[in-house]
Formats: structure tokens, sequence, C-alpha cells
């Protein structure tokens, strides 16, 4: 059970904020770095630890094509779906925040997948300190690092599990 983050309701769910214990066997694992008007993606595996940023989908006002997703889950299989928390620097929750966690219960509605939230706090700015280091000229509107913000999530769920494993 768990107090939902809208509501204050307490109710059994899939939505979850922290680790699961994934099995010892390869599990596929998709992340996503919500935003407004695009949100970015990345794949993993839970065993091998290798993640792989995807191209970003294009969201209106946070919701993206439904249609889109659905065709990434079905090209994947992911076990898991992963989004990150934007929270603010204090850990407190922001209005976007409270927006990338009902776009992850509308995944996990949605796809009928288990969802978990990621602390996300500075990956869009690591994102960008990456890409400004491989060579990216800084136009993040024509280039946009939101998939390797996806791939960033990603990494810090998975070390997670394998600190949870040690």
């Amino acid at each position: 059970m768990q107090r939902c983050c809208t509501t204050g309701h307490r109710h059994e769910s899939d939505f979850r904020r922290g680790r699961t214990r994934l099995s010892k066997q390869a599990q596929t694992v998709l992340a996503f770095d919500y935003g407004l008007r695009q949100i970015g993606v990345a794949t993993g595996n839970s065993l091998f630890g290798t993640t792989h940023a995807l191209p970003i989908l294009k969201a209106r006002d946070g919701v993206p094509n439904w249609a889109s997703v659905a065709a990434l889950v079905d090209e994947w299989q992911p076990d898991l779906l992963v989004v990150g928390e934007p929270l603010n620097m204090d850990g407190s929750v922001s209005e976007l925040s409270e927006k990338a966690h009902k776009f992850g219960r509308r995944l996990g509605g949605r796809l009928n997948l288990p969802v978990q939230m990621v602390d996300e706090r500075l990956s869009s700015f690591e994102a960008k300190q990456q890409s400004r280091e491989r060579g990216h000229g800084g136009d993040y509107n024509k280039n946009p690092v939101d998939s390797l913000a996806a791939e960033l999530i990603l990494q810090t769920w998975l070390s997670g599990q394998i600190g949870a494993d040690s």
C-alpha cells in the first residue's frame, strides 16, 4: 500500500518510487524524461547494465502521441517503465513533478506495466554538459538532449538496482 500523491488515499499499485527487486534474468526497462513539449526515451537491460538513448517523443502540454508510446513498448517489450521525477533541489515536489507522476500513472494504466519514479535532479543539466563535451553546438531546440537525460535517469535506476543486490 502506498499513499497516492494526488488524493492522499492509500491504494495498492505497481506505481512505486524507489527500488524494485528484479530477478537475475535480463530485464528490459524503458525510461522517460518527461517534458511538456518533448519526452526523452531510453532503453536498458538490468542484467548487463546497458543503456541506449532512443528518439524523443513529441508532446503537447505534456501529452505524448500514445500510439507512438505503444509502438515503443511493442518494439522493446519492457518489463518495467521508469519515469524521471523532477524534484526541486531541496527535494520538494514541483508542479512539473506532479505532472510527471500523472504521466507515470497514465503510462502504467494504458500499458499495464509497472512504473517507478526516479529522482532526476540535474539530469538535464548533466545531459547538456555531456553533450557540450561531445561538441554539441548549444542549440537544444534543434538538437535536444532529452533522450540523453532519459538515459542518465535509467543509469541512476540501474545503479540503485546494483546497490540493492550487494
